[in-house]
């Protein structure tokens, strides 16, 4: 009996997660399957690799062992089918990318479809975080790339320029803001806001700045996507937040007001964050070069 670099991504992945059916999902295997290569690790180590509790899972010390040793491994294999990959077409390269909001929904998708077309051989793990949480999973190994605002503290990762992009605030027609060429978030907090789903980086990333003025936001409803709040807005439900990107194309087929913010958080520098470029895995170090020009 032993185990496979399949069972060492499901480990990681339900390290990750807090528990085996998040694990599971993220691995594409169904929980039974997922929970007998667990059982099969632990029989095969003689040693117990999760404490599992009501409210999931976390990994004993030996666990934790794993999960070190685990990252080193699956690292250094990306790094061989990298630097195979132009000798062997058949090996698969794998990113794990993360952005907050704006990038992933501004410029992010366009970017990764021209590269993922000159790469048929690679796939991308793309997951939405706030820029601290980036930091801490690329330090942590958990992650290759992250896209975020240059603003967060960074520490020893080596960061790239990328984008700048901006916030404005859109309104309904006839609302008390309709007609100010700028307005500061303050004024806005005053009134209902259609924000981004609860689970938004984004919409967690407005609320600091709510709580930063003493103030919360007051929510009418809460969606998914840009395009439905912008609906929302165009039908007087409330005012919001959103990159001015966004905001200009839901302008062309709604009837919204945009109105600039003078905070000084309202322009975000974009830029890309790795551990060490230079060890990086070709394909992942390809992308990176793709995103920055």
């Amino acid at each position: 009996m032993s185990f496979d670099l399949t069972d060492l991504r499901l480990f990681l992945n339900i390290a990750d997660s807090g528990s085996i059916t998040g694990g599971a999902e993220h691995s594409h295997l169904a929980l039974a399957s997922a929970s007998a290569r667990i059982r099969n690790m632990e029989e095969l180590l003689g040693v117990p690799l999760l404490l599992r509790g009501r409210r999931g899972v976390k990994p004993t010390e030996a666990g934790l062992t794993l999960v070190h040793h685990g990252r080193i491994v699956l690292d250094q294999w990306e790094r061989m089918l990298g630097d195979l990959g132009e000798y062997a077409a058949g090996l698969r390269g794998h990113v794990r990318l993360l952005s907050n909001t704006i990038s992933m929904t501004e410029f992010l998708p366009a970017l990764l479809t021209g590269y993922l077309a000159e790469h048929p051989n690679v796939s991308i793990d793309l997951k939405e975080r706030l820029s601290t949480e980036i930091v801490q999973e690329i330090v942590d190994g958990k992650a290759d790339v992250g896209v975020m605002a240059k603003s967060a503290d960074t520490g020893a990762l080596e960061i790239f320029p990328c984008r700048k992009l901006s916030f404005v605030l859109v309104t309904p027609p006839g609302h008390p803001l309709d007609g100010r060429s700028q307005a500061a978030f303050g004024e806005a907090l005053k009134y209902d806001f259609v924000g981004l789903a609860e689970d938004s980086p984004l919409q967690r990333f407005l609320e600091g700045h709510a709580a930063r003025l003493g103030r919360e936001m007051s929510y009418r409803v809460r969606l998914r996507d840009f395009y439905a709040v912008g609906d929302m807005v165009s039908r007087g439900i409330g005012v919001a937040v959103m990159p001015e990107t966004a905001a200009e194309r839901c302008r062309e087929t709604r009837d919204i007001r945009v109105v600039r913010l003078t905070d000084s958080w309202v322009t975000r520098n974009m830029v890309l964050c790795v551990r060490h470029f230079d060890e990086l895995p070709v394909h992942v170090r390809e992308l990176v070069e793709s995103l920055r020009s």
